[in-house]
C-alpha cells in the first residue's frame, strides 16, 4: 500500500505510538543572494520501532532531511518533535543535551577517534553526556560484545577493518540506549559482502525495538525496510509500507 506522507493513516492508526511527528519542514540554503529550498515543507510521522529507509537521488534531500529532523541543523519554517519535544524550540545546548539522550548516529565515513580505542570511542560520547566513567566503559563493553567485537576492544581505527570501524560506530550510537538511530549511507564504504552483514546487524537490532532511520541509495536496502520514503527536490514524493 501507498501512502502520501501527509496521509490521515498513521502510525498511531496501525497502533503505533509516534515518535518522530515533522511538519511542514523547510530548509533554505543561502549563498550571497541565491537561496535554495533543500526542504520544501516536509510533513513525516514515524512510530516507535520502524524501520525507515529514506531514498532518492544526490541532491534530493535525504540528507539535509536527517539532518534536520534530528536537530543536527537548524530549520527555516515547521516544527520537529521527538517524544514530544520540540527540538527547534529548544536552545542550543539544550537540543545538544536532547541529541545526546536521545539519538544515535551512524556515518558514512565512520568519524572515529584514530588515538582512541574502539571501546573509547564507544564511551566517549557518553562521558560528554556526563554519565560516570565506570558506568560509560561498563555501557561500551556491553554494546561492543552485542555487536561481535568483545575481542577487539582495545584495538585503534586503524588496526579495524572497514565493517569492524562501522561495528565500532553502530556501537558507539547504541551504548546511550537512544529513543531513535539515524544512520546515513552507512554501508557506503564498505564491499558489498560486509555491507550485508552490516545490515544484518541492524536488522537484528531493529527486530529488538530500535527505531531506525537510514538514509541509502541502494534498492536492495531500501527493499529491506518496513518503510520506504523517497525524496525528490525537497520534497517526499512516496511514502509506502513494503
Amino acid at each position: 500500500m501507498t501512502l502520501l506522507a501527509d496521509s490521515p493513516q498513521s502510525t498511531a492508526q496501525q497502533g503505533v505510538k509516534p515518535l518522530l511527528v515533522a511538519r511542514g519542514v523547510r530548509k533554505i540554503y543561502r549563498t550571497g543572494a541565491e537561496e535554495v529550498d533543500a526542504l520544501r515543507g516536509v510533513d513525516l510521522t514515524v512510530g516507535a520501532g520502524e524501520f525507515v529507509a529514506v531514498m532518492g537521488q544526490s541532491g534530493s534531500g535525504k540528507t539535509t532531511m536527517l539532518n534536520c529532523l534530528s536537530g543536527l541543523d537548524d530549520i527555516d519554517e515547521g516544527s520537529v518533535t521527538i517524544a514530544g519535544d520540540d527540538i527547534h524550540a529548544m536552545s542550543d545546548a539544550k537540543r545538544t543535551k536532547h541529541r545526546a539522550s536521545t539519538m544515535g548516529f551512524i556515518f558514512q565515513a565512520f568519524n572515529l577517534i584514530p588515538v582512541f580505542t574502539a571501546v573509547e570511542n564507544v564511551e566517549l560520547p557518553l562521558l560528554l553526556a556526563g554519565t560516570s566513567a565506570k558506568e560509560a566503559r561498563q555501557a561500551a563493553l556491553d554494546t561492543l560484545e552485542k555487536v561481535g567485537l568483545g575481542h577487539r576492544l582495545r584495538h585503534h581505527p586503524t588496526e579495524l577493518s572497514g565493517g569492524e570501524q562501522q561495528r565500532v560506530t553502530i556501537a558507539r550510537a547504541l551504548a546511550g540506549r537512544p529513543q531513535i538511530v539515524w544512520a546515513d549511507e552507512p554501508t557506503g564504504n564498505l564491499d558489498s559482502e560486509t555491507a550485508g552483514h552490516v545490515m544484518d546487524l541492524l536488522h537484528e537490532l531493529h527486530g529488538e525495538g530500535l527505531t531506525l532511520i537510514l538514509v541509502t541509495h541502494d534498492p536492495s536496502i531500501g527493499a529491506s525496510a518496513e518503510r520506504r520514503i523517497v525524496m525528490r527536490d525537497g520534497e517526499v514524493v512516496l511514502d509506502e509500507r513494503l
